[in-house]
């Protein structure tokens, strides 16, 4: 098995009511606590808040320039799209994008997308809102097009929803950055990642319910002709309140509206209920710190629980 890798999963939004350019510093604030000790940064694919929670003017990052802000300001870390919506960039001016972040970043993009789910987004700027099977219909052939481009000079494809003719992406990139697919969807989705998937994530949900979607994607491998073991195995942790104390921990919890289903604790607890996702194959795991724009919890977590789930302990 790999050694754990961690990444960051970045906050788009500010969520104690700061300016964007405050905002913008907290982000700064945080990777200059932790860069050293974190493999990559992800960044959400939306273009207004997603939580119900949030005011719809509060300031939102968009992904891609995100990442290439902050990928030239952090110049030691990768960066990736977790995961960029299909719907919103035509695929083969997504491949092409994406292509250029990994020649700019030299080499440090990872390539995340998903079918796309926000219908209130979808209708605030226009885009069509198929139904589920024609948005991972789409999805698949998203990839086909990205991968066309990606290994072929000039690339065509010709699909149902998206086609390319004799179109060039150059400088294709290299290395190619892997192809992680985020979704569940146990009928359709699952089967696209065991057709098309270096890497497959699934945000937050119990280690049972992530024991059965890999039991699934299995049966979707043996069924395509994938090696399942090919496939590597994320998680995103999108809620961990940690702290030196319980009672602290559950401080920091009560305070967050992003609670639902938080892992809680002092180091020791955290690894404890994380440590079943690693038995499960989990070897990158991408967490969400709930007492941002604090930095307090991150650092606790890579200096405390991270050696914790990295020995297996």
């Amino acid at each position: 098995m790999r050694e754990l890798k961690l990444g960051w999963h970045m906050h788009s939004f500010p969520v104690d009511g700061s300016s964007g350019a405050d905002f913008t510093q907290q982000i700064h604030n945080t990777l200059q606590h932790i860069h050293p000790n974190i493999d990559s940064v992800w960044v959400d694919d939306h273009l207004m808040p997603w939580a119900k929670w949030q005011s719809n003017d509060t300031p939102y990052l968009e992904c891609l320039t995100t990442i290439a802000y902050f990928a030239a300001a952090y110049p030691t870390l990768n960066f990736g799209a977790s995961v960029l919506c299909q719907s919103y960039r035509n695929p083969g001016l997504l491949a092409k994008m994406a292509a250029n972040l990994q020649l700019l970043t030299g080499g440090r993009f990872l390539f995340g997308i998903g079918a796309g789910w926000m219908e209130e987004e979808y209708r605030a700027y226009n885009f069509e809102f198929p139904p589920p099977s024609v948005r991972i219909a789409q999805l698949e052939e998203a990839i086909q097009v990205v991968k066309r481009l990606w290994t072929e000079s000039p690339a065509s494809f010709e699909g149902v929803y998206y086609r390319v003719n004799n179109a060039y992406c150059e400088p294709r990139p290299d290395p190619i950055p892997p192809l992680m697919i985020g979704g569940g969807g146990e009928q359709l989705t699952l089967r696209v990642v065991a057709k098309y998937a270096d890497w497959w994530n699934i945000p937050g949900g119990t280690a049972a319910n992530y024991a059965h979607k890999l039991d699934v994607l299995r049966q979707h491998c043996t069924s395509v002709g994938r090696d399942y073991e090919a496939i590597r195995k994320t998680w995103s942790a999108e809620a961990i309140a940690v702290a030196e104390t319980e009672a602290d921990a559950q401080r920091i919890a009560a305070r967050s509206p992003y609670n639902n289903n938080a892992i809680i604790g002092t180091p020791v607890q955290v690894a404890e209920q994380l440590q079943p996702f690693i038995a499960l194959g989990v070897d990158y795991l991408i967490v969400r710190l709930l007492d941002f724009p604090d930095t307090a919890g991150i650092e606790l977590f890579v200096q405390e629980v991270m050696p914790r789930l990295r020995a297996g302990s």
